[in-house]
């Protein structure tokens, strides 16, 4: 039967005002489903870091090439200006912005000095970070100053709204102290708004109450902050407020961060295991960002990974080398289905079930651990074992033949030719 438009005015109305809304309940069923789909505990979702080593591949990719990276990087992060006319083909991209970082160059510089913190002698502190013959790269600003927030506010709007970018990758939420002279020394700046030397309360409440305009300001916008664990403890109420602020919690260096020890001192792996769990518990996510450099370092990140992964925690490596198109390691393709419950202690490693898996790993600073497998298992090489042998900070993924929940079709044992 041919369709017929509606003859009055009101009518045609409210025809479209009914299209419109089941469009939008399409579109929303659609993103649920998608998000439910994305709620698999075993399926990595990879987060790329595209900085300038990474331009050669973002620079004029095929229509291929574009619609690679948008199936492997679940997020990527990007840098305004370059990344602005590429996200016609990947709308997903976050765009890095530093949290109180003011650069000589910057106009805001030569315009609002006073958004310099300073010591009690008068002198410019600066971001303790790349420092070089008493100079470094990057004054801090006075995020306490709602004057240096809004121009923070406003920049990030015109690059989230103006320009599109999907979220905000906000470096150097600091809530520990991270202002100094240009030698990199550690020094206490005057408050300006007391002409005190700046109280750590004052300095971490600044820094929670900030996170909280950003995310008032963009209740829409994916944000992530790079900050640092152990900051304080968790029951601080600022570093409560700062996490709650974000969607993402992105913790540089990942599982293989040298600094961290076995067990539950005060850099221990369980206690940054534990850090992640408060994190999820309060209904948001993590990017473990790996710095591991070999072979075994990869396995191991990805394998802590596993151990927390809830749906919507991503994992990250500095590596190009196996993280670009033409180099990706099949490793971060992994699916091992929906997780059999949380990670436990088993024969003094770290293990955690999957459908189509397990995972295991030895912590840092703990002997070497040898324990029988349960059932046939296949290591990353693809070859079967039966017995697994870790030295300290060593992990394995084990795979079995299974179908996923998420994928019917069954899945042979996988090689993905460890090189």
């Amino acid at each position: 039967m041919k369709y017929r438009a509606p003859k009055c005015f009101h009518c045609t109305n409210f025809f479209f005002s009914v299209l419109f809304i089941a469009g939008l309940l399409m579109v929303i069923q659609s993103t649920q489903a998608q998000a439910q789909a994305q709620e698999v505990e075993g399926k990595v979702l990879f987060y790329n870091i595209a900085n300038s080593d990474f331009d050669p591949y973002s620079r004029d990719p095929s229509s291929a090439e574009q619609a690679w990276m948008r199936e492997h990087y679940y997020r990527q992060q990007t840098y305004k200006g370059y990344f602005n006319s590429r996200l016609a083909w990947y709308p997903l991209a976050w765009v890095y912005k530093d949290s109180y970082a003011i650069k000589p160059s910057w106009d805001i510089y030569r315009d609002h000095p006073e958004w310099v913190l300073r010591d009690a002698g008068g002198n410019q502190l600066y971001i303790p970070w790349g420092c070089s013959g008493g100079t470094c790269p990057q004054f801090a600003g006075d995020f306490g100053n709602p004057a240096f927030r809004a121009n923070w506010i406003s920049e990030a709007r015109s690059l989230l709204e103006d320009v599109g970018y999907a979220g905000l990758w906000v470096d150097d939420v600091n809530l520990t102290w991270r202002v100094g002279n240009g030698n990199g020394d550690i020094i206490r700046p005057v408050d300006p708004r007391t002409g005190q030397e700046m109280t750590r309360d004052n300095w971490q409440r600044y820094f929670a109450e900030f996170m909280e305009e950003i995310r008032a300001a963009f209740p829409d916008k994916e944000i992530a902050h790079n900050a640092i664990w152990y900051a304080d403890v968790t029951a601080n109420p600022y570093i409560q407020r700062q996490i709650d602020a974000a969607d993402w919690y992105n913790l540089e260096r990942g599982a293989t961060d040298r600094g961290l020890k076995g067990g539950t001192g005060k850099y221990g792996f369980e206690t940054f295991l534990s850090f992640i769990d408060f994190i999820q518990n309060r209904g948001h996510n993590v990017i473990l960002m790996d710095y591991g450099d070999t072979l075994t370092k990869r396995e191991y990140g990805l394998a802590a990974w596993f151990l927390i992964n809830r749906g919507q925690d991503m994992i990250s490596s500095n590596q190009l080398r196996w993280t670009a198109p033409d180099s990706w390691w099949k490793g971060y393709e992994l699916d091992l289905g929906r997780a059999l419950g949380p990670r436990q202690t088993w024969q003094g490693l770290l293990r955690r079930d999957f459908e189509c898996g397990i995972v295991l790993l030895n912590q840092p600073e703990m002997p070497t651990r040898s324990a029988s497998l349960d059932s046939e298992l296949s290591d990353l090489s693809g070859n079967t074992r039966s017995t697994i042998i870790l030295a300290e900070s060593e992990a394995a993924i084990l795979t079995r033949a299974c179908a996923a929940t998420n994928d019917p079709a069954p899945k042979p044992p996988i090689n993905l030719n460890v090189n």
